[in-house]
């Protein structure tokens, strides 16, 4: 939801570094990498409850996916490396519900199973969504230079992050803050469907 609107904000300072890593001679899909790495680093941090300290590597890892575009966009993009990054992006959403379930089965775990297949539907009308505005030659640029069409929705990678940071903030709230989260992730994948009724219906 919020995606689009903080774009002109982070992207300028974005930029600068991602230029400042390109010159040192770094590649994008080496920071992608390693952004993935601190994500799955995070997620077995809250694993054994080490929630507070989980958000250290959760935020850097974010950091890294944000760079990574920019310091593509400062040396080369490619397509490989778009999808590695919606790769790393799915694998770390996917890392941290499930985290939460290995912390504490009993309370999480249906829960985290729930948010697990809400996430699962709601990046399948994602991709199948850019697929289809591929083929009808629909472009965006909102949520900044893409290797391929982000459609908008309730909940995106801002509302995404913010939800991650909030559960290791309050981990005993988990189990009902998951299933309202999920609830929303279904909604954003019934409305984008709706839309793409409406575009591509015929």
């Amino acid at each position: 939801m919020f995606d689009a609107r903080i774009r002109p904000i982070i992207d300028p300072p974005l930029n600068r570094l991602g230029a400042r890593v390109a010159q040192a001679g770094i590649g994008a899909n080496a920071v992608t990498l390693a952004g993935l790495g601190l994500g799955l680093l995070a997620a077995v941090c809250i694993a054994v409850e080490a929630y507070l300290i989980a958000l250290l590597p959760l935020l850097a890892s974010r950091l890294a996916d944000g760079l990574d575009g920019a310091v593509a966009r400062a040396s080369r993009k490619t397509d490989f490396g778009g999808y590695l990054d919606i790769v790393a992006d799915f694998a770390f959403y996917g890392a941290i519900p499930l985290a939460f379930a290995v912390a504490d089965p009993a309370t999480n775990a249906v829960a985290a199973a729930f948010l697990l297949a809400s996430f699962y539907v709601n990046g399948t009308s994602f991709l199948g969504f850019a697929i289809l505005a591929e083929k009808h030659g629909i472009e965006t640029d909102a949520q900044g230079e893409k290797s391929l069409f982000y459609s908008n929705g309730l909940l995106e990678g801002f509302e995404t992050i913010g939800f991650f940071v909030l559960i290791c903030l309050l981990p005993m709230y988990f189990a009902p803050l998951a299933w309202i989260f999920g609830a929303l992730s279904l909604a954003t994948a019934v409305l984008r469907l709706r839309t793409a009724h409406h575009l591509f219906h015929s």
